[in-house]
């Protein structure tokens, strides 16, 4: 979603070699966390670079791992994250970093060649506090392809620009992020109170502050969805939540998007209920029947994105994503109602708590 009214304040620009630091929240990455920070320091910059691992309380070996990384390796700095959270993580990974660019990323990302450089190019040019690029999302398996289609299709995650925009721009948030590290300080980091949607939060209030969020449609980062139906379930539900507390305290500053999860179990919930009274005989007529449209709307709707070109090659692929789709859709309405009414609260993402959560080996 770009913004009509781009940000008035500009952001520092420190010098080229100034150095960048990257921080990343790391939980039970024992698969793949040599990849993730081998591909983050191949990244070229004209200056010193630093990359700081915040490690939550992981049940497997990725602490053993982080430890090797950091001991081969004096730009790998470790920080312990005991809350887990990914916020807490950020906060701590960024304060113990010293460089005044600071890149944001996540051990299921890997950054394509070119990225840092690209993205500070682009900052110093728009003198935006903050710039990301397409979350563009792939997947090994059917399932995980799948996920990685309703990803990257207006249908399944809303429209977000980096979900595929296309058209550079003053941004509502970024995915990811490489922030200036004096207006992160001057807004006062990550709300260690939010679990989920930290990053929209925060770049709500960079931008009422007056800086300017950017995206620019050339930087492009591949994200692992989750590979299992009760992890993607899990997930969807914690992030509906979060954004459920997100609409509490800040109310309409969300796009309507957000609200069109809601919406459908709320329209699905009266279908159920008006079928169940039209079958029993109790009530008759146009006006109950046309309750079902949104639903019968919504179903179609699905299954035209699932037979056009982003449903995959065969029909298995096709099936896949008819699944996928209401499988995120629901869980996060589900789980932004609950918390519109009763708040957040300890809402959890489980679905990184335990075992693998990505195809990389």
């Amino acid at each position: 979603m770009h913004l009509a009214t781009p940000g008035r304040r500009d952001a520092p620009v420190p010098p080229d070699d100034a150095g960048v630091s990257f921080v990343m929240p790391v939980l039970n990455e024992q698969r793949y966390l040599r990849r993730a920070v081998a591909s983050t320091l191949a990244q070229e910059v004209p200056g010193p670079v630093e990359l700081v691992l915040a490690l939550g309380p992981s049940t497997d070996a990725t602490d053993v791992i982080a430890r090797e990384i950091a001991a081969a390796d004096s730009r790998v700095v470790l920080v312990d994250n005991p809350a887990a959270d990914i916020p807490v993580g950020l906060n701590l990974a960024i304060r113990a970093s010293r460089y005044p660019t600071i890149v944001r990323v996540d051990a299921h990302s890997e950054l394509v060649p070119g990225y840092t450089r690209r993205a500070l190019a682009t900052l110093a040019r728009t003198r935006a506090a903050n710039v990301g690029g397409v979350m563009r999302a792939d997947g090994r398996t059917p399932f995980q392809r799948a996920v990685a289609r309703a990803y990257n299709s207006r249908a399944g995650l809303g429209g977000g620009a980096y979900h595929g925009g296309t058209e550079e721009g003053a941004a509502e948030s970024a995915y990811l992020g490489v922030f200036r590290r004096a207006v992160l300080e001057e807004v006062g980091g990550f709300d260690e109170s939010i679990r989920r949607g930290e990053d929209w939060e925060l770049n709500l209030r960079i931008r009422r502050a007056g800086y300017r969020v950017w995206f620019d449609p050339t930087l492009s980062v591949v994200y692992w969805p989750r590979e299992s139906w009760s992890r993607l379930v899990r997930q969807f539900r914690a992030t509906g939540a979060w954004r459920g507390e997100l609409v509490r305290r800040y109310g309409r500053r969300n796009s309507l998007r957000f609200f069109a999860p809601p919406a459908l179990v709320i329209a699905a919930v009266v279908s159920l209920i008006v079928g169940a009274l039209q079958i029993a005989g109790v009530v008759r007529g146009r006006a109950a029947s046309a309750t079902h449209v949104p639903v019968a709307s919504y179903a179609v709707l699905v299954g035209a994105v699932a037979s056009g070109r982003g449903g995959g090659r065969g029909w298995r692929d096709r099936l896949w994503t008819a699944a996928v789709l209401p499988s995120m859709h629901v869980p996060w309405g589900v789980g932004f109602l609950w918390a519109l009414v009763r708040g957040a609260r300890d809402t959890v993402d489980t679905s990184r708590l335990s075992g693998r959560n990505t195809p990389l080996p």
